[in-house]
């Protein structure tokens, strides 16, 4: 069974349960250059329009060597686009956010629409070409090299809610789109209307998934009331996947979205997704039995493996037992991907990484 194979049974595209449950994981910058030098397999790095998806759809090369089962794929910054560096090492970047690198991510320094108010100022903003065509040059290197033996995924993270944030900053986000500002409904649309084209043109090209994202939870709760979401994100999320759905009926929906959000689970099978992803654990409603329970009838699950602790200082044994329980639990009847809630940082050791891709191949076999 290839993982192609592995992969559609296990989320129920195939009659059948896959040899195992299958494994996705991300690797940060250190890690990609660790294993690429250890394993001798130089990698392909794809420029993302927003830099840190980047580590998201780069070397794929290396993660299936490493046992990866999904092939990640997405637009990349046009062959054309050389942003400068500042002398204080900040840049713009193609959404016009002026960046700066982190100690582990790139922060948003600067945010091209603070201060608007206007549904005007929001059509005067100009969103990067989504179909200028050297976007997705990797993206169709990718698709022709593995699409015969993995599926594979068309990320459009950053999608709208997430993305609008960082074009207006976050306080100022939350606080009109709880006031329900009439440019807030606008600026959602035309982040939806850009992502929405970047998914088609990746469709277009032959993916099998699209995955896109919004952080809608916190560590406790939802970050927004559940009326707000179902106001003005959900009916924009529908369109959209019904968009994917009529240009290939066939396309696989799957969502990221940290956080306690398990009281709008229902609304994402509305809008029309057939993954969750990370299954963030640690937060109230994610425990794995009840999760199972309440939805794993609706909808399959990719993640669940503890990113904040377990990964970088739990002991093997912890670990052990985690992957053990993940696989048994949401593997039962099919409808998981295991995988970290989050890409695998550089405070988890190499050693450790291999470590739990070895347990996720012992326990995976157990249906």
């Amino acid at each position: 069974m290839n993982a192609r194979e592995r992969v559609l049974k296990a989320i129920k595209r195939m009659d059948g349960n896959p040899d195992r449950v299958p494994i996705q994981f991300d690797l940060c910058k250190q890690h990609i250059e660790y294993f690429s030098k250890k394993y001798g397999i130089p990698v392909d790095i794809t420029d993302n329009i927003y830099e840190d998806v980047t580590w998201r759809i780069s070397a794929n090369e290396l993660r299936v060597k490493m046992g990866s089962d999904l092939v990640l794929c997405g637009a990349s910054a046009p062959a054309s686009w050389k942003p400068e560096i500042a002398k204080d090492g900040t840049w713009y970047n193609e959404y016009h956010m002026k960046m700066r690198q982190g100690p582990v991510y790139v922060d948003v320094v600067g945010f091209p629409l603070a201060g608007i108010e206007t549904v005007e100022e929001v059509e005067a903003y100009r969103f990067p070409d989504p179909h200028e065509p050297t976007r997705y040059t990797k993206a169709e290197e990718i698709i022709a090299k593995y699409k015969k033996d993995y599926v594979v995924v068309g990320n459009i993270e950053v999608t709208m809610f997430q993305l609008a944030q960082q074009l207006l900053g976050m306080e100022q986000m939350l606080c009109d789109l709880q006031m329900e500002e009439p440019y807030i409904d606008r600026l959602y649309e035309r982040c939806i209307e850009f992502q929405t084209e970047i998914g088609l043109e990746l469709i277009r090209r032959g993916v099998d998934m699209i995955w896109a994202s919004d952080d809608f939870g916190t560590q406790t709760s939802l970050l927004i009331n559940e009326h707000l979401f179902r106001d003005h994100i959900k009916p924009l999320y529908k369109k959209m996947f019904d968009t994917f759905k009529k240009a290939n009926p066939d396309i696989i929906i799957a969502f990221h979205c940290d956080g306690a959000v398990k009281p709008i689970l229902n609304d994402f099978v509305e809008m029309g997704i057939e993954i969750f992803n990370p299954v963030q654990p640690g937060v109230p409603g994610h425990g794995p039995q009840e999760l199972k329970d309440f939805i794993g009838d609706k909808l399959c699950f990719w993640g669940a493996i503890d990113q904040q602790r377990l990964l970088p200082r739990g002991s093997d044994e912890e670990l052990a037992r985690e992957v053990e329980e993940r696989i048994r639990i949401l593997g039962k009847d099919r409808g998981y991907i295991i995988a970290p809630a989050h890409i695998i940082q550089a405070d988890v050791a190499p050693e450790r990484v291999e470590y739990f891709l070895a347990l996720c191949k012992k326990y995976g076999a157990i249906y």
